[in-house]
């Protein structure tokens, strides 16, 4: 029987509307009588729980007209906002496993408390700024919150649940080339010396750390197992920048691994062992007193690296033999220490006195 051309136009049309309704209108989950509707709006996706398939079906209808109108959409309803305190959840579940795992936790709790309540998909690049500007006081600081929250969008467009990353239109400060502090010679003998005298059991781990250029994490988490005097070194299968690395011990840093030695030393055991509420990492309940009483200002630990990178380089090494004892990703970290104290300059430049030749 032939079929008129209106009436096929009708069945099509009304397939097409029972598959439309196939994909906006669904019951979640399955049995359950609860009917959800979901559709796009200005190219991001809406979900609403409704209840009734009648009344889903009567909603998904409006919001369609009101999005294909242009029309600005009535608040959702029972819909879930998300926001940026779940994309924290999800960023930090991420991270759980990663090396500075304490340090995304820190940061999160931060911006949570400030922006965590804040809309996800209503945070602006504008606001961002404003937020880094007041909460950070250095560009390092902000390129680092910047960063961390660039990390939270980042995992939830993987996830499906944001479309647009604000962190990413947040301008990039520009950094300094960071506090090249580091001890004279003169004040390394005078902070030994209070050393010595106030806490003698950290005497050695203070000169394996300027004699060595170790990171805080290298030196606290290495074992009598990877520490071999027949060659002089002590070896990292992995560090900071991902790669293993042999650390080399002169004489006084041999002398003082070699003091800290006990009978029947199992070769899982610390070679440093740290005790203490603050954690196995923490110098600062002994070091700053020290260096209180030493008269010496504006160092902190991590300076002895800065120490004996610039003791190599005053001592002649090239900035490729500087990079790889201090264990440099890149000879740039290295090159910043060709900017030396102004005596060392001095007696560069005087080479080319006349009274020299």
């Amino acid at each position: 029987m032939a079929v008129s051309s209106d009436l096929l136009i009708f069945y099509i049309r009304q397939r097409t509307r029972r598959e439309d309704f196939m994909r906006g209108v669904y019951e979640n989950p399955l049995g359950s009588g609860i009917w959800w509707i979901h559709y796009y709006a200005a190219g991001k996706r809406h979900r609403e729980k409704v209840g009734r398939k009648s009344d889903a079906i009567k909603l998904y209808q409006a919001r369609k007209a009101d999005a294909a109108a242009g029309r600005k959409l009535p608040e959702l309803r029972n819909s879930k906002v998300l926001t940026l305190s779940e994309l924290i959840d999800d960023a930090l579940e991420f991270t759980a496993h990663h090396k500075d795992q304490r340090g995304y936790k820190s940061k999160g709790e931060i911006v949570r408390t400030a922006l965590g309540s804040h809309p996800a998909a209503e945070l602006t690049p504008q606001e961002l700024e404003r937020w880094l500007r007041t909460r950070c006081k250095t560009a390092a600081t902000a390129n680092r919150y910047k960063a961390f929250i660039s990390l939270c969008y980042r995992e939830g467009v993987r996830n499906g649940k944001v479309s647009v990353n604000p962190a990413r239109l947040v301008r990039q400060r520009k950094e300094g080339t960071g506090r090249l502090r580091f001890l004279s010679r003169e004040e390394y003998d005078r902070l030994h010396k209070v050393i010595s005298k106030r806490f003698p059991e950290h005497v050695a781990e203070f000169v394996v750390s300027i004699h060595t250029g170790m990171r805080l994490s290298e030196q606290y988490s290495c074992t009598w197992s990877q520490v071999h005097f027949d060659r002089k070194t002590i070896e990292f299968t992995k560090t900071k920048n991902g790669s293993a690395r042999a650390v080399h011990l002169n004489s006084d840093a041999i002398a003082a691994v070699e003091s800290l030695k006990r009978p029947r030393q199992h070769p899982s055991n610390p070679v440093f062992p740290r005790e203490g509420s603050k954690g196995r990492f923490d110098t600062r309940s002994w070091f700053q007193p020290c260096l209180e009483e030493a008269g010496i200002s504006e160092y902190v630990w991590h300076c002895n690296r800065h120490t004996f990178c610039s003791w190599l380089a005053m001592a002649g090494a090239s900035i490729k033999e500087i990079q790889e004892a201090a264990g440099h990703k890149t000879i740039t970290m290295s090159a910043r220490y060709s900017h030396l104290s102004p005596a060392h300059r001095l007696s560069v430049v005087e080479r080319i006195a006349s009274g020299s030749q």
